[in-house]
Formats: structure tokens, sequence, C-alpha cells
């Protein structure tokens, strides 16, 4: 037998070296194009300190977030998907002819294919004086790290420049608390995007919001000021001072490497690509706001992200039509809480175009449409103050829509009630783009309608829509309606087979027909004798509307196990007990008190997250005997049985800590005993901070709240547990009473209007209109109910009483506590071994000692 036979060896297909030079948010969204296919071999040189975080939202980090919060994917993705990350890492060359980089630690790295991904760096104006101490750009988050602490001995703050990225310094330095200016060459504000009538609003909000405005103004030097450190001087002979300068005059490619490797650029910057994105060198790409693509380079975040999926579909060899065909520079913001929207030819630039106008001062409202000759298409639009149409006219503008016979309709308000003028969404084809920033068509959309994803979280989740900077959302939200409707889906939001209605519409039914119990509820608006779904239901909707005590004879049959004994069932058929320890203080004799309770019936002691103190292994007929003994000792029920306030986190704030600007523990203390007892559709849970140091973690509570010099800033709807959420800043600078009654409007409109069982936070992602609309309700009042909700909370305040205390004190109660309905033993089952000083169930007993494996004590020797 020949013994040399030829054996067929697997063909190995060659890994791409893929280099990606700059990691922002296009890079990012790069990666994820990229990761799909496991044969890349992908390096990231970024020079920034961390991964990929969202530009779109800076901001942000100044109200609150922290830079983790802003990250666009774990700290891990690198990791995860197999791909070379290397932080702060600058490259300084690129050798075409060896296909390899250089960076500055002198690394020589080889590549198949090379995507340059820099970005734009900003254009500061070459002034004299530019270099001077205090003068910052306004680009990374080590450049806001720098302007927090300047502005920290700073009282006046200026902008050079009144563009997007301007107006979005200039919040950043009013919520920093500072004197604010900004200064713009232009004879208006966001001169690119409005015209002279929308830019005569903008300018008048933005000055109502306290705001300098400087237009026509072109700075000549930065000196020494009298009285304040710089002093701006103007060509007009005029000037402005001031103690910091943000630079914030437009952007300009990163095109140094492409300069240097002798790529082509353009005349005025940019690395000139083609429809796929590739440079003259073809195994380079650029995209982003590095590249140039018809003479033209977009300051967007959506083209770019259009450039990211086309080049990573092209340098892999896919076969497929995508190639970058310019983008929509449409947009819509809030600059300052100001709605800015332009669409298309704002301008009227087209050759005999027309347009409609129409300004509300009292209102401060501007709107603008520019339509073709014959008034049968949209060509652009412009609208301040109120951008509730940008969704539809940016559609019609994109798809050629035909316009009504009146185009004005479009944007005049509704007269009598009726019907205003607007785009069915039947009229867009499947092609449409509905969310420019992830590329989504409404045929995307509708395909993940058809695959289940029925609400407008998950339709979020599952195709990105309206995830970057959310402008799509009311359309998003119209294609989901639609879709529902026209595919035969019923989404049954009923309660369940006992009630044709929602948990939101059973609150009103309930409020309004001031029901009591849940016989009349099922009389007047159920069938049936109720189940385990809907008892528990409309009994958390009788004690938020009502506060009447759950053990009374008309609600006791209804409770949920733990509400029924008022305390959580554990895994071994014990309860806890938890105290309120109201703001986490605590006085020695109530310590003393606790301890020498646990010590008497035998209970495992642990200091909760929430500070307090939880109390494990008492038996049902031990509840009363304990809980007497706590009232005794001053303490009431905590309510860790409950969908309803667990408690309100402290730091030690100004009373003992250096750093503290406000008194939180005495906040918490009083914001715990006014909610205390309040009922709701989930858990409750608060945090104050006595300074920015954030030592309560208040924004990760269903309502945080963090001293500022000047009060309190509000922040709701954030969360721990398995899906983290980082709250949001509902409002700043808020006196005591005001925070209260904010507070009181927020938790009594979620309790109205949340799903069963749903988080403030799933309530939050779910809520059309988002943050926006939730600061036009608890805020601005905007659908004038404030005061009723206010008139809510105090009724349910007025009518608290310790759950406990009644149990105890009432004794056709308190005979409900029993271990056995037929007899006053204890359950000789529960059995405990001693582990580090104290019990422990016996069957979970972790690495006992040899000698206590076997010593399992019964319950009634501990007690």
């Amino acid at each position: 037998m020949n013994s040399f036979l030829k054996v067929a060896r697997p063909h190995r297909e060659r890994v791409m070296k893929i280099i990606v030079i700059g990691y922002g948010m296009v890079g990012h969204k790069l990666l994820e194009c990229l990761v799909e296919n496991t044969r890349n071999d992908v390096t990231v040189l970024a020079e920034e300190p961390r991964p990929a975080y969202d530009r779109v939202h800076l901001t942000d980090y100044l109200s609150g977030k922290s830079a983790d919060d802003l990250l666009l994917a774990r700290h891990d993705f690198a990791e995860a998907h197999g791909i070379d990350l290397q932080l702060e890492t600058r490259v300084i060359a690129i050798n075409r002819i060896n296909m390899t980089i250089t960076t500055h630690r002198g690394q020589v790295l080889d590549y198949d294919k090379l995507i340059i991904a820099t970005g734009s760096y900003p254009f500061v104006p070459p002034l004299p004086g530019k270099e001077r101490e205090n003068c910052f750009v306004y680009r990374t988050i080590e450049d806001l790290d720098a302007l927090r602490t300047a502005s920290q001995s700073a009282r006046v703050g200026a902008v050079i420049g009144g563009g997007l990225l301007g107006l979005e310094a200039a919040k950043a330095l009013n919520d920093l608390g500072l004197e604010t200016h900004v200064v713009e060459f232009a004879p208006r504000l966001m001169a690119v995007q409005v015209d002279d009538g929308g830019g005569r609003i903008l300018r008048k909000k933005i000055e109502d919001l306290g705001v300098g405005v400087h237009t026509q103004k072109a700075t000549t030097e930065i000196v020494d000021g009298h009285q304040h450190q710089h002093r701006m001087n103007f060509a007009d002979g005029s000037f402005l001072e001031t103690d910091l300068i943000v630079f914030s005059a437009g952007i300009r490619p990163r095109d140094e490497l492409a300069v240097q490797a002798e790529i082509q650029v353009g005349v005025r910057g940019g690395i000139v690509i083609n429809d796929h994105c590739q440079t003259s060198d073809p195994n380079i790409y650029a995209i982003g706001e590095c590249a140039l693509w018809n003479n033209r380079v977009f300051g967007l975040v959506a083209p770019g992200y259009d450039m990211a999926r086309v080049a990573a579909e092209h340098l892999q060899g896919q076969p497929s039509t995508k190639t970058f065909q310019g983008a929509d520079m449409s947009t819509k913001l809030k600059l300052m809480g100001v709605d800015v929207a332009s669409i298309g030819d704002a301008h009227g630039n087209t050759t005999n175009s027309l347009s409609y106008q129409f300004c509300d001062e009292s209102r401060q409202v501007y709107k603008k449409l520019v339509v073709n000759q014959d008034k049968t298409l949209l060509l652009g639009a412009v609208l301040v103050g109120d951008a509730t149409e940008y969704a539809d006219l940016l559609q019609m503008m994109l798809n050629s829509l035909p316009l009504p016979e009146r185009p004005e309709t479009l944007i005049l308000p509704a007269m009598d009630n009726a019907p205003r003028a607007g785009l069915g969404i039947d009229a867009l084809q499947d092609s449409a783009v509905i969310c420019s920033c992830n590329s989504v068509t409404k045929a995307d959309l509708c395909s993940a309608v058809a695959a289940g994803n029925t609400t407008l979280a998950s339709l979020k989740q599952c195709t990105k829509a309206s995830s970057t900077c959310g402008g799509c959302m009311p359309l998003v939200t119209q294609v989901l309606k639609a879709e529902l409707k026209r595919q035969g889906v019923t989404v049954n939001n009923h309660l369940c087979e006992h009630f044709p209605h929602s948990r939101q519409e059973l609150y009103h039914l309930v409020r309004v027909g001031q029901i009591k119990s849940f016989a009349e509820v099922v009389s007047k608006h159920g069938k049936g004798l109720g189940c385990d779904i809907c008892k528990p239901a409309v009994a958390n909707i009788l004690a938020s509307c009502w506060n009447e005590f759950i053990l009374e004879p008309q609600h006791a049959g209804l409770q949920d196990s733990n509400d029924y004994f008022m305390g959580n069932i554990q895994k071994d058929g014990s309860y806890s007990i938890v105290p309120r320890v109201a703001g986490g203080e605590i006085t020695p004799d109530g310590l003393i008190a606790i301890g020498q309770i646990a010590k008497q019936y035998g209970l495992y002691t642990k200091i909760t997250g929430g500070q307090r103190i939880d109390m494990f292994g008492a038996q049902v007929h031990q509840l009363p005997l304990i809980w007497t003994a706590l009232i005794a000792a001053g303490f009431e029920s905590g309510h860790a049985y409950g969908k309803a306030l667990r408690t309100v986190k402290s730091c030690v704030g100004s009373t003992w800590c250096r750093y503290g600007v406000n008194d939180s523990v005495k906040l918490a203390i009083d914001l715990e005993n006014r909610y205390k007892g309040l009922r709701s559709p989930h858990k409750l849970k608060m945090g104050v901070s006595g300074c920015t140091r954030e030592c309560a973690e208040a924004q990760g509570k269903d309502v945080g709240v963090i001293a500022t010099e000047k009060g309190w800033n509000l922040y709701v709807c954030g969360n721990g547990g398995m899906k983290p959420r980082h709250a949001e800043l509902l409002a700043s600078d808020l006196s005591t009473d005001m925070l209260i009654r904010y507070i009181d409007r927020f938790f009594m409109f979620y309790i109205r209007t949340a799903d069963r069982l749903q988080r403030t936070s799933v309530w939050r992602d779910n809520l059309e209109g988002g943050l926006d609309y939730l600061k036009d309700v608890v805020v601005h009042d905007r659908l004038g109910i404030g005061n009723e909700l206010e008139l809510e909370m105090a009724h349910i305040i007025a009518a608290y009483e310790d759950e406990w205390k009644n149990a105890v004190t009432q004794p056709n109660i308190r005979q409900r506590f029993r271990t056995f309905m037929n007899s006053d033993l204890h359950d000789d089952s529960i059995r405990y071994v001693i582990e580090r000083g104290q019990i422990r169930p016996a069957q979970a007993a972790i690495n006992p000692a040899p000698k206590q494996q076997d010593e399992r004590i019964p319950v009634e020797q501990l007690s």
C-alpha cells in the first residue's frame, strides 16, 4: 500500500487585516458593520483615552451624565468581538507603498485595508490672544472637564460662534451657572439653517433665557480685561469682558495624514472619496467629517453612518449596489430648550420658488415653507419655537410627495378644531428612510412590527430607529400604529380576561367613579370573580387613589402574598422585616433596638443598598410580635413588600461633608416621610446627593435630586437592576418648594399612565414625546393638570397610616398572622445553620465548618 497518499487540506481563506484610524461615532458604526464578518483582523487606533461616545449629546455630560453614560457600547465591546483597540494612540504616518502605518510610539503595523475616520477639529480664528488661559474649544469630554474646572472660578462666559455647536456650547455655559454671551459674525444666529424671520424669533427666545446675543460682531483680538480676565475687542469699536471663552466657529476636516501620504485632498481640505468611500488609493477609505464627497464635507452623524455602511460592505468585497450618494442635511434640534428645524432649501435659493411664512410673536413661533413654482412639491422649511410638523414635512420633501391644494395649511394653526393638513403615513413608499441616523426605512419598521415588535420600546431596540437623535420618533410611532392596523395585529392591553381595559383606563375609571372596592369595579367595568393578575392590580390602583389600609376586609383578599403578610417571603418560607430608616439616618438607640429585637428572635441582619437594615428568618406568627417591638422603639413599616416607595438614599450633605452645598439628609428625610406608603405600578426608589460628586447615586433612581449652588436639580426615570438606565434631567436649580411640586406631579402622572408592573424607566421609554413631553406635563403644565396632580398627592399624604401599626393594634387583623391556619405552632421544617456568626438557611449554607455541617438548629431554639 502506498504510504504517500495525498491528503486534501481544507482551503483556509486569508484573514484580511483592517486598520481603523479614529474611534468616534462613525468609526464605531463601521465596527458594528465589520463584526458581522469574523474573517477580519481589525485594529483600531484611537487618540482619546476612552472608547467611542455620543458627541451628539455631549452637553448632557455637564447636565449630570457621566462619561460612561455617553459610551456607544460597553467597555468590553472590542474585546468581545476580537478587535484590537489601542486607546491614546496617535498615528503619525501612512506608508502607502509598504501598506503600513506608524504610531507615535514607534509601532509599525501593516494593513490590507485602511480606514481613516479621524473626524474634524474645531476651527479657532487666528486672533491675537486666542492662546490665552481659559480659552477653550468644545469637542471632547476632556474639553468639557477643563471647561467645568475653569467655570468654578468664573462668573461670565462667552462663545464665539452662533451656529449649532455654538448654541450647544452656550447651553453648557448656562448649565454651569455662568452669565452667558454668544458672539456671532453673521447678522443672525444659525445663519446656515434659518432665515431672517426664524433668526429673529430664535434670538428673542435665547435672550429670554438670559443669554446675551451679539450678532454682526467681528472679534479682532483678546486682551486683558478690567473687571474680568478677558476683553474681546470687536471691529466696530465695541467690546465684551468675560472670564472664559469657548471657540465654536465651525469645524475643519482632519486630513493631515492624507496630506502626509499624498492622498488627494480638496482645495479647502477634506479627503476626496468616491461613491464607495475610497480615496485616491483604492486600499484606503475615508468616512465621516474628514471625508470630502463631491466637494462637500458632511458635519452631521447620519451621513457619516451611511459612509460607514458603504465602506464596510465594499472593503470586504460584499456583493452590494449600495453607494454613498450624499445626504440630506435637514436637521431638528432643541437648542437651549428651543425647537429649531431646517429642511432642504430653507432659504428658497431654487429658481422661481415660492414661500409661505407664519409668525406668532406672542408665542414666539416662526414657520416657513418653500415650494416649487406650481405649488405641488415642498422644497424646504424652517421651524422655530415649534417643530411639530418636522417629520411630516421632511418626508414630503425627501419623497417628493404632492402638496395639499393650500400648502400653507401645513404650518397654520388648526382653527375651530378642524383637522390639520398633514402627511398620511400610507403615502410613504416602503423605501422611504424614516430614521436617517441609522438608515431605517419604512419597510424595515413594518417588517419588525410583523415579527412581533408591537411596542415603541421593542421597535426601537430591534431597528435602532430613533435611538440616536430621536428626531424621527413621531414618524416611527405613526408607522407602528398604521402597520398594526394594516396587518390586523391586535395589541391587547387589557388587564386580563375579566377586564376589557388597560391598567391606565381602570385607574381613571376608579378615580372618576370614586370606586372604593374590587366588587364595585367588577360589577361596573368587568366580569367574573377576578384572578391573580387583576386582583393585586386593582388593589394597587385603589391604594394609589384612596390610600386605605390594604388589610381591611374588602381589600385583604386582593393582595399577593407579600402584601397579605406585609413582608417579603424568602426561599425557605420565612419572611423578612424592613423597618423604615428615613434618609438612612438612625440614632444609636434605634440601632440598639433593632439589634436587641433581632437577637431576641434569632434573625439574620444585613444593611441594604437603600441604607436601612433588613432582618431575615421570621415566621408568619412572629411578624406581629417583632413589629410590636419595632413600633414601640419608634419604627414604621418600610414597605419593602409593596409596589410603593422603598427608600430615599442620601449622603451626609453639607451638615458634615466639606464638599456638600446643601442639606441632603434633611431633604431625603422630608421626601421619604412625605411619600412613604405611596402605592404605584412598581416600586419606587429615590436618592438625594448634596453635591455633584453624587455619593447617593441619585441618577440611578426613579427620582434623583442633586444639590447645586442655586438649589436642586431633579432627575427622573433611572434605575439599576438587569437593565440599568441613567436618570434624565427634568429641571434645574429648583427651590425646595418647587422641587416637591414637580415630584408630586411626576409621581401622580406616572401612577395615572403607567402599565401594570412597569418601572418608571420602561414607562419613559414608551412615552410618546419622551422627555420633552414629560417636561411639558410636569414643568410647563401644558396639559393644565398640574394642580390636579398636586391635590391628588395631597390626599394620599393626608390619608397615610402606618400599615403595621394598624395591623398589630387590630385583633381581627392580627390573628390572621399564623404559620398554620389550624394551629398556633411554628414550622419546624425551617432549620438554620450558623455561618459567620449568624443564621443561614440550612440548604443554602456555603462551605460550613465540618462541626457545623449537621448542626441544623430548629427555629424555636433561636427565639
